[in-house]
């Protein structure tokens, strides 16, 4: 099988994960979720509860907050497909990682964009169904602080990577699920 890049974007609540667990579940009897959230605090342990009872035993659990990519060749040995829950949570734990915030803008929008390379490739090797779940976090009010605009800045441009290399990107608003690819309005790349 060749491998299927997928993107299921969409705000809080609006039903990205479980759109995404139904999707992977399709395209197979055993799925890997590679888990990047970190319990940090009570509210994170509540949320990563809630997520893991929603799954039952056709699931096989991968935590993976740092070098994820590391981690896909054990998820598509042990698995029919792959759901990578979620890219934003990645993103900030590769900018707010101990000693991130040192050196310029440009040099940690390079490493996050060299890591979500790393993952898109380790996903392409994987020959199955790999689904990345983000938050489109750019439809909100603007941060009020250098350090969120920075962060909405930087996860957009990690959609848009990754929405460029998949073969379906879908959006969820209201527990609605439209595919965006199919409807994507492409421009001549010579204007």
């Amino acid at each position: 099988m060749k491998s299927e890049i997928v993107l299921v974007l969409g705000g809080a609540r609006s039903g990205k994960s479980s759109f995404a667990e139904k999707y992977v579940l399709r395209k197979g009897a055993i799925c890997a979720y590679i888990a990047t959230a970190e319990i940090l605090d009570e509210e994170m342990a509540h949320r990563v509860k809630h997520h893991r009872e929603r799954r039952d035993h056709r699931w096989v659990n991968i935590e993976a907050p740092y070098e994820a990519e590391k981690f896909f060749p054990e998820a598509s040995d042990s698995s029919d497909s792959i759901l990578f829950d979620c890219l934003t949570l990645y993103t900030s734990n590769l900018l707010y990682r101990p000693g991130a915030l040192e050196g310029t803008f440009d040099e940690r929008l390079a490493h996050v964009m060299e890591s979500i390379d790393k993952l898109l490739a380790a996903a392409r090797k994987t020959n199955k169904c790999v689904v990345f779940v983000s938050n489109d976090v750019g439809s909100s009010l603007v941060p009020d602080n250098p350090m969120g605009r920075e962060f909405r800045d930087i996860v957009g441009w990690v959609n848009q990577k990754v929405g460029n290399e998949a073969d379906k990107v879908f959006y969820a608003v209201a527990g609605q699920v439209v595919d965006i690819k199919k409807l994507a309005f492409k421009i001549d790349e010579e204007v």
